[in-house]
């Protein structure tokens, strides 16, 4: 069993508005530091928490600019860092690289997120109710929250914004607490319809209480402004806007 100790947070500001602040939050697995960035607006009381893990680039200004603005949506939103702070992958080869390392490793990955939930939990602000907690992430960071949900993590909600859906052993889907909600691009081709009803199938067999979106037209990161791969990883910002509707509407219900 691996451990893991938090260090205290360093708060900035940011010119989002007056009362949007961020704070690093770093921790360490064994020998290895982990740095990761909450934001929240300070001027709101009773936010939820949110973990959110970031697509196969890791931490960057792009998924920093994504949580400002689910945080704007009024929740403290963690962008986590699951590599450690020495792995910040700067194209798709390095990213692949990073990300391969994790997926080929489950309990690695599980052990990785679990460990930024906890860090989360520990640095939060008094304007966030410790009480609503719940976990996001975007293509690779979607497969890593559904991961965590699979290890039994007591969350009040996970939402996986066009991320992978497969797992090493469908039958850990029985230790899900936690109500699921997965926003698929509908001709996503690395989430390719069998693997979506593999997904289904495994959801049911273990009776969790789950909805999935599928939307026509979008494929993978679908969200992401810089996903320029046409028919295959572009950004859609209609659907962008109705998955994050979507996510706060889900959440609104959870808590």
């Amino acid at each position: 069993m691996k451990t893991f100790t938090l260090l205290a947070g360093l708060a900035l500001s940011f010119n989002i508005h007056a009362a949007m602040v961020s704070q690093t939050v770093t921790h360490t697995i064994g020998d290895k530091s982990f740095e990761s960035t909450l934001v929240f607006d300070d001027s709101k009381q009773g936010l939820p928490a949110v973990l959110m893990v970031p697509n196969w680039m890791g931490p960057t200004e792009g998924s920093l600019t994504k949580a400002k603005k689910i945080a704007e949506m009024g929740y403290a939103v963690m962008m986590a860092d699951v590599y450690g702070s020495d792995v910040r992958p700067t194209n798709g080869d390095e990213a692949k690289v990073a990300a391969t390392a994790l997926r080929s490793d489950r309990q690695l990955l599980r052990e990785r997120t679990k460990a930024a939930l906890e860090a989360m939990k520990s640095s939060l602000p008094k304007s966030a109710d410790a009480s609503k907690v719940a976990a996001i992430g975007f293509c690779f960071g979607g497969g890593a929250v559904l991961e965590l949900a699979r290890a039994g993590e007591e969350l009040g909600g996970v939402v996986s914004f066009h991320g992978n859906l497969d797992t090493p052993n469908t039958e850990d889907a029985k230790n899900i607490q936690a109500p699921i909600l997965v926003l698929h691009g509908a001709i996503d081709p690395f989430v390719p319809a069998e693997q979506v009803s593999n997904f289904e199938k495994e959801m049911n067999a273990a009776s969790v209480d789950w909805q999935l979106i599928a939307y026509g037209g979008a494929v993978h990161s679908f969200t992401n402004p810089a996903a320029k791969r046409a028919g295959k990883a572009e950004y859609h910002p209609k659907v962008a806007a109705r998955s994050f509707a979507a996510m706060d509407s889900f959440f609104s219900e959870s808590f």
